[in-house]
């Protein structure tokens, strides 16, 4: 008798449908509305969020978004794909992998739908975030959890009877396997430069410094993934260190900033930073133009020279990447595949 199939969720936070500001704007207000990125209380943060923000900030975005995107559609989107196409032929037909976006299309409902429809009753959702953050991970349990259960919120109507079983992933911020595949996908970009860089930046994606008061563990997991990935590579300790970027608001976020470190570098006698975000694995606005555009000029600004500037890109489908992922899928799947075999991606 064959087992029944087991799904998988490939979790991210979502993009915008094309880059200019109709499209963006949408997508703004559902990220931005919700509570685990922006917890202010709504009678304050709605009105400025919709009288002011949703005004002037899609056009600005939608700009920047247009200077990074593919010809065939959003970098993360494209990127997402992928990775869940080549997760999908590492795993096999035993498995029935989909993607499942927070805040755009195609989202987790979309997903649950079409495991539920291809007989699904298991499903293991698989966040891309290494790190913790309530801002992340938390949101798309969230999105994964409503999605099952066929509601929207917890007072709202019942859209569904059968609730699937859910497994989440753990964090994965001090794996073996995945600061081995940073290192394998690092050695591999910075052989293709011309010139050894003298100085690495480990850029994360920021939170305010309250979050991280009231109990995110996320900070704690970024320095230990710095600290295991500068390990690995043989980075001395004058020889690299970590930033957070992505900074929104007045509140005071956990530091340094990346745009402070990229423009105190020159100074300290550094001529070919090279910068890496180990917190993201899937190339988007963040990487692409924050780290990639704005980074170099951030570096150039405070005197470096621009070309001496480099920017890897995150991992995507590189296949220790996704060799890791297949592992942890089939190591979670123990006991919803009796007859699952060792687990050998590596």
């Amino acid at each position: 008798m064959n087992q029944p199939l087991i799904g998988v969720i490939l979790a991210q936070i979502g993009t915008p449908d094309a880059p200019d500001a109709k499209a963006v704007r949408p997508y703004l207000r559902r990220f931005l509305s919700d509570r685990r990125i922006i917890d202010y209380p709504p009678l304050l943060w709605q009105p400025l969020l919709r009288g002011i923000i949703l005004r002037v900030r899609p056009r600005k975005s939608a700009a920047l978004y247009s200077s990074i995107w593919h010809k065939d559609g959003s970098p993360l989107l494209l990127h997402s794909q992928a990775q869940k196409n080549a997760l999908q032929m590492l795993l096999g037909r035993r498995f029935r992998v989909e993607l499942g976006l927070a805040y755009s299309e195609p989202g987790m409902k979309q997903a649950v739908a079409a495991l539920e429809t291809a007989g699904v009753q298991r499903i293991i959702i698989v966040p891309l975030f290494p790190q913790y953050s309530s801002t992340t991970t938390a949101s798309v349990y969230d999105a994964a959890c409503f999605a099952a259960l066929g509601r929207n919120s917890a007072s709202g109507p019942v859209t569904k009877r059968f609730v699937p079983a859910l497994r989440f992933i753990d964090t994965y911020y001090n794996a073996p396997g995945y600061i081995s595949a940073m290192k394998q996908h690092l050695l591999r970009q910075l052989a293709l430069s011309d010139t050894a860089p003298d100085f690495a930046v480990l850029s994360f994606h920021g939170i305010p410094r309250r979050y991280a008061e009231t109990g995110d563990p996320y900070p704690q997991q970024c320095h230990e993934t710095a600290r295991l990935l500068a390990e690995a590579m043989g980075w001395e300790p004058d020889r690299w260190q970590i930033s957070f970027q992505s900074r929104f608001g007045r509140e005071e976020w956990v530091g340094p900033s990346t745009e402070e470190v990229l423009k105190g570098l020159a100074g300290r006698g550094i001529r070919r930073p090279v910068i890496f975000s180990p917190g993201l694995v899937t190339d988007c606005l963040e990487t692409l133009h924050e780290l990639a555009v704005e980074g170099r000029e951030f570096y150039a600004s405070g005197g470096g020279d621009a070309e001496g500037f480099l920017a890897v890109p995150c991992l995507n489908d590189s296949p220790e990447w996704l060799g890791f992922l297949a592992g942890m899928v089939e190591e979670n799947a123990r006991g919803w595949l009796p007859d699952a075999g060792p687990v050998n991606f590596h």
